[in-house]
């Protein structure tokens, strides 16, 4: 059964690490991107209390093929936001532009 909780309650329990609307937009409009172009079909997003993620499919079925996520400051890390596919980094930054670049330079023809 589910615990009916008052979000001004959930809020001040801790720092939850989101994404915020600015950031949600951006990676909305890359996969948005992707999806007409028919190579992403599905996502999910999760929130930690240490990170939040942004999961991308190739299917429903699949493993992810990328997952872009955002840590908190107390994660002792050279960014607060990664991007991965299966165990390997692809890259990390200060900023959400910084790590969506590597779609971009993904897109390019060789």
């Amino acid at each position: 059964m589910a615990k009916l909780v008052h979000l001004a309650d959930y809020r001040r329990q801790g720092h939850r690490i989101c994404f915020d609307r600015r950031e949600l937009t951006k990676i909305l409009a890359l996969y948005a991107e992707r999806v007409a172009r028919g190579e992403w079909r599905d996502y999910a997003i999760d929130h930690r209390p240490n990170m939040a993620a942004f999961a991308v499919f190739r299917s429903s079925l699949d493993w992810p093929l990328y997952v872009i996520a955002k840590f908190g400051p107390e994660m002792r890390r050279q960014g607060n936001y990664v991007v991965s596919s299966g165990s390997r980094k692809l890259t990390q930054g200060r900023s959400i532009d910084d790590v969506l670049r590597v779609f971009a330079r993904e897109a390019e023809p060789a």
